[in-house]
């Protein structure tokens, strides 16, 4: 495993990280969540990202047990905030950051979380208050460093308009092979700025390890096929983008690695990426994603992947 420093933050973190959205707490069993974790801590994995949010505190509070009575810093913890764990409980006010990162710490069974970040951005909230809340509990000794998901360039301009308080240092947007919107403007904005990339779905919900082919029907043990996560998956099992999956296969082999791994490589191959989120319900694909890490790809291949994405991506 390779590692990456996060922004200008001084922690290293795996440059594959280990997510628990859909899975850890919610619609994985506790017994094979936690092979997972300790899979991913077998291959070097020491970044491991939940939210408030996921199961409406359940992953948290997994997290917490599966993680209790390993060195604290062994691991980088992070956890987000935004979206409503109550009627009234959401956003990115005063209020609920104190609030919300008090009960992120006890479901988490810790004193402090590496990386604190707004899920989305708060059209309510002044970004003033927002940052001067953000600094409080980093200075509190609560959280080490400060990140954000899902900002727009404005977003991000704004957060560092603010003076006197403490600045960013991860970014997590979407961004795959079949979905390069970060690269215009996200990923530029934070470069300059001491900004991470923490990417989610790297592997397009896991259209991209190949499981899914035009015209048959998803493993009946994949995400796609599963009554709680494969909703997630819709908008990507469209023939067109199959095919599209199906014709950059022969280059990842052409790569002597596997599909999945080509595309981890892929978004591992843009400096200003520190890490790629992973979702694992088997440990055998926690160690299989891994082992993207310091893959050498011919930039050739990745030139030609990029030709056959380009015609079906997103963004």
């Amino acid at each position: 495993m390779k590692y990456r420093q996060l922004g200008d933050s001084g922690i290293s973190v795996s440059e594959i990280a280990l997510g628990s959205w859909l899975t850890y707490g919610v619609d994985v069993a506790a017994n094979t969540a936690r092979a997972c974790i300790e899979r991913a801590f077998d291959e070097g994995i020491n970044l491991i990202d939940t939210s408030n949010i996921y199961g409406r505190g359940a992953a948290e509070a997994f997290l917490g047990t599966a993680l209790k009575g390993r060195a604290r810093d062994s691991y980088v913890l992070a956890t987000k905030l935004f979206f409503p764990m109550t009627d009234t409980d959401k956003g990115l006010s005063r209020t609920q950051i104190m609030k919300q990162i008090d009960a992120s710490l006890t479901r988490l069974q810790t004193d402090y979380v590496d990386l604190y970040q707004c899920h989305r951005y708060d059209p309510d909230t002044a970004i003033g208050e927002t940052m001067q809340a953000l600094s409080e509990v980093v200075r509190a000794g609560k959280v080490r460093a400060l990140g954000f998901s899902e900002w727009s360039p404005q977003n991000v301009r704004d957060s560092l308009a603010v003076t006197g308080t403490v600045e960013f240092v991860s970014s997590q947007p979407q961004y795959s092979l079949l979905w390069r919107g970060p690269e215009k403007e996200v990923i530029p904005l934070c470069a300059a700025n001491g900004i991470s990339q923490i990417v989610w779905s790297p592997l397009a919900q896991g259209l991209l390890t190949g499981k899914y082919s035009v015209g048959t029907l998803p493993p009946a043990d994949s995400r796609a096929a599963h009554a709680g996560m494969g909703s997630w998956m819709k908008d990507w099992m469209e023939p067109r983008i199959l095919g599209a999956v199906d014709a950059i296969r022969p280059l990842a082999a052409e790569a002597g690695c596997s599909l999945a791994q080509f595309a981890l490589a892929w978004v591992l191959r843009e400096a200003n990426v520190a890490s790629a989120i992973i979702g694992a319900s088997r440990p055998e694909q926690v160690s299989e994603n891994a082992r993207a890490s310091g893959l050498k790809v011919d930039p050739a291949l990745f030139a030609r992947a990029e030709a056959i994405a380009a015609q079906v991506a997103a963004r």
